[in-house]
């Protein structure tokens, strides 16, 4: 069992995380702290945490855990991450992992020389839809990937996460709050990397320094092409869906866990095969993935390399926008 502790306690971990941990078999939730102590006492008590910390340093200090768990705004990661790891502990980011590729590189860098794992909740990888797909195409259902696309879709005026317009705190608009999904699904489904992205992006009044509105253009090193759009502002809507040589898998949805999705596989106008999925379970087996690991028992799907990789094409994603031209991705 492997004992946690988070740092930044918010309305994310209340609404998603708290279910994780109470479907995890592997994973406990010891404490938390969040700014606010009032707050902090109140989530305790809703949530039975045995333990609230007064200050950051003190709970990434405690013997009573053995993981951090950080989902503090994005620029919080790399200060936070870094605490964590001086106290020797396993840390668990959130997704961006940093607000860029230097500081990713430096989170690497400290936890290796503190020999402490670090991953980052990419969650959407421990998601029954995008594992079926990814199985499909390993198996050739569908032939040879040729075109891929994924959208994320949501109203940011209803989100109660404040600073997710705050270029201060956060690494951008929806390409990072969610396009890193997008980029992350599709990289995990096809198996391969991202070697070239370019993007069209705006923002408006209420987005300010940040973009409500993004398309990127994906090169894949194993030939096919790929794209992401995202929004601020429409109504929620996820998409993920795989074009091959010989057929097409298509998920409406895919990237949501509040209700059930249909996996379908076509080829051309028929109906091979559709599967109904549910992802209600994806944070109760990423805690126990990331448990896993920490006890040496199995490896786990998004490790903090991973999320470098993430960083590099979100950095490279945002140059194309301000330079108007492609980006490598070395």
């Amino acid at each position: 069992m492997i004992r946690y502790g988070i740092l930044g306690f918010g309305h994310h971990a209340a609404k998603r995380l708290m279910q994780g941990f109470a479907e995890a078999d592997d994973s406990r939730l010891i404490g938390l702290w969040r700014r606010d102590i009032a707050k902090a006492r109140a989530n305790a008590l809703q949530f039975s945490i045995p333990e609230v910390f007064e200050t950051a340093e003190q709970l990434c200090a405690s013997p009573n855990l053995d993981a951090v768990f950080v989902v503090s705004p994005d620029a919080l990661h790399l200060p936070d991450v870094l605490m964590a790891v001086k106290h020797g502990k396993a840390v668990l980011c959130e997704k961006p992992l940093a607000m860029n590729v230097a500081e990713a590189e430096e989170m690497l860098r400290a936890a290796k020389d503190a020999n402490v794992l670090l991953g980052v909740a990419q969650n959407m990888r421990y998601y029954r839809s995008l594992g079926l797909i990814r199985r499909w195409i390993a198996e050739g259902r569908i032939g040879k990937p040729v075109l891929a696309h994924a959208q994320f879709s949501f109203p940011a005026e209803k989100s109660p996460r404040e600073w997710i317009y705050d270029p201060a705190l956060a690494c951008g608009g929806p390409i990072a709050d969610v396009g890193v999904h997008c980029l992350d699904a599709l990289r995990f489904v096809l198996g391969t990397e991202v070697t070239a992205v370019s993007t069209l992006a705006h923002g408006d009044a209420d987005s300010g320094g940040v973009e409500s509105f993004a398309s990127l253009a994906l090169a894949f090193a194993s030939g096919a092409m790929g794209s992401v759009m995202v929004t601020t502002r429409a109504e929620y809507r996820t998409v993920i869906e795989v074009k091959g040589e010989t057929g097409i898998i298509a998920c409406e949805n895919g990237l949501t866990v509040d209700f059930p999705v249909d996996v379908v596989l076509r080829r051309g106008k028929d109906v091979i095969e559709s599967v109904r999925v549910s992802n209600a379970d994806a944070y109760g087996r990423m805690l126990d993935g990331f448990s896993s690991w920490v006890e040496g028992r199995a490896n786990y799907f998004a490790p903090a390399s991973d999320g470098l990789h993430n960083q590099r094409l979100l950095d490279a994603a945002y140059a194309s926008w301000r330079s108007g031209a492609q980006q490598k991705i070395g």
